[in-house]
């Protein structure tokens, strides 16, 4: 027969997938009790309480949810769980606590932008933003220039701009420089 501190916590199993990180829990634990050491038991009877609890509440905040034909339980629901549950004591603090996390979301979004993220004003933004529009239009005129020319060494296409057979240049003869000739 064990210990009865066992009893009360049996060691985790691969029936236990829905617990809390151990990790987080003794993180938890070390902050608000950090001169206390606590046996390995009752860190393991802490997680399981904490455990249950939240599938208490949960459970109850399912029930709100459903009682009020609704799909998703939200905030209010825990809140009215936490009554209905006989936890009072807790909806001020559980209030707070969602305020707070409200604003942390709200502060996320705002910063989500990737305008604000790089501290540029949009001004500047879209300045370089025409700048490189501009180069690459550049480039790209550049490029259809030395094709067209290169068009008109091979003679597909004529000076007014007909398209001609193309006579490919003998082989070893070396091909005229046109460069200087008068286009317009």
């Amino acid at each position: 027969m064990g210990s009865p501190e066992r009893e009360l916590c049996p060691p985790p199993s691969e029936e236990d997938e829905l617990t809390l990180p151990r990790a987080s829990i003794n993180k938890m634990i070390k902050e608000l009790v950090p001169s206390v050491r606590v046996a390995f038991e009752s860190r393991e009877l802490i997680l399981n309480c904490c455990t249950e609890f939240i599938h208490l509440i949960s459970s109850e905040a399912n029930e709100v949810c459903n009682q009020s034909n609704k799909k998703t339980i939200n905030a209010e629901h825990v809140l009215q769980a936490l009554d209905r549950l006989g936890f009072s004591d807790y909806t001020v603090e559980a209030e707070a606590v969602l305020k707070d996390c409200k604003a942390v979301a709200a502060k996320r979004r705002r910063q989500s932008t990737r305008l604000e993220n790089l501290g540029i004003p949009e001004e500047e933004l879209l300045r370089q933003q025409q700048e490189l529009f501009a180069k690459a239009k550049e480039e790209q005129a550049k490029h259809e220039q030395q094709q067209w020319l290169l068009l008109q060494q091979q003679g597909l296409i004529g000076v007014e701009g007909a398209s001609q057979p193309y006579v490919p240049p003998p082989s070893g003869v070396k091909q005229e420089d046109t460069e200087d000739d008068d286009y317009s």
